[in-house]
């Protein structure tokens, strides 16, 4: 893997803590971003016991401008970054009628301004180097509007189109752009849904596709297939049938 370092956000579990190890195992000196001191400290005393190097910092990724000024102080402390993930996340569910602007703002903090924060980061050194990649976590999730998913559909759908622009825009700069579309995936966070998930995937298995797609230079890395060729064909579909189709299989 031709990457040295790595930052990646919403470390402290699921993808972020499995992709940590990856990388590491890989020799890639990884910087670790979330809130939660004592789970990045738990992380880099696991990645050090297997012979990885592991930096953390301690922060809110709803901060946009604390997390740009992290991202930037990992750049110029690890020698400059070759890969940048912004993989934080949050999600709610609540029926439309009962929506407050309170549920939809961390959703907007966090999958929106903390992820765009994040990938612009240091984004202009990276052109300017002629080296680097891009890396944000969206979801199937953004291709159409979810029964009581309003903020996070919409926010995922924000983190693909602007990972498209960016990738067109970047094209010949030497800084490639991977846009990673997981379904459900079982983490910390899934593990509080109360509606079925259908073609779960084990996290481990999501990393797997997602390090294969950084190393390919992949424009798009979704999985699993089965529910990619749902969500798609679901594009096509006309508004009427999509509404009934997706109250009957979430209800209300």
């Amino acid at each position: 893997m031709d990457i040295r370092t790595a930052f990646i956000t919403g470390a402290s579990s699921g993808i972020g803590w499995s992709l940590a190890h990856r990388l590491s195992r890989a020799g890639v000196e990884v910087a670790l971003l979330a809130r939660r001191r004592d789970r990045l400290e738990a992380l880099a005393e696991e990645i050090a016991h297997a012979g990885g190097k592991a930096r953390i910092y301690e922060g809110d990724v709803g901060n946009a401008p604390e997390s740009v000024a992290t991202v930037q102080r990992a750049d110029d402390e690890m020698g400059g970054l070759d890969l940048v993930v912004a993989n934080a996340g949050v999600g709610n569910e609540r029926w439309a009628g009962k929506l407050r602007w309170e549920d939809v703002e961390p959703s907007i903090a966090v999958n929106v301004a903390g992820a765009a924060a994040t990938l612009t980061a240091v984004l202009p050194r990276m052109v300017e180097r002629k080296r680097g990649h891009l890396v944000g976590v969206s979801s199937l999730a953004g291709f159409r509007g979810l029964p009581r998913s309003a903020a996070y559909s919409a926010s995922k759908a924000f983190l693909s189109t602007f990972l498209e622009s960016l990738r067109v825009d970047l094209r010949g700069t030497g800084v490639t752009v991977t846009d990673v579309q997981p379904g459900f995936v079982r983490t910390p966070m899934t593990a509080a849904n109360r509606f079925k998930m259908p073609f779960l995937v084990d996290c481990e298995d999501a990393v797997g596709e997602i390090v294969q797609g950084i190393e390919n230079g992949d424009a798009v890395v979704a999985f699993p297939a089965p529910l990619v060729a749902a969500v798609r064909a679901g594009r096509l579909l006309p508004n009427a049938l999509y509404d009934r189709a997706v109250t009957k299989a979430r209800g209300r």
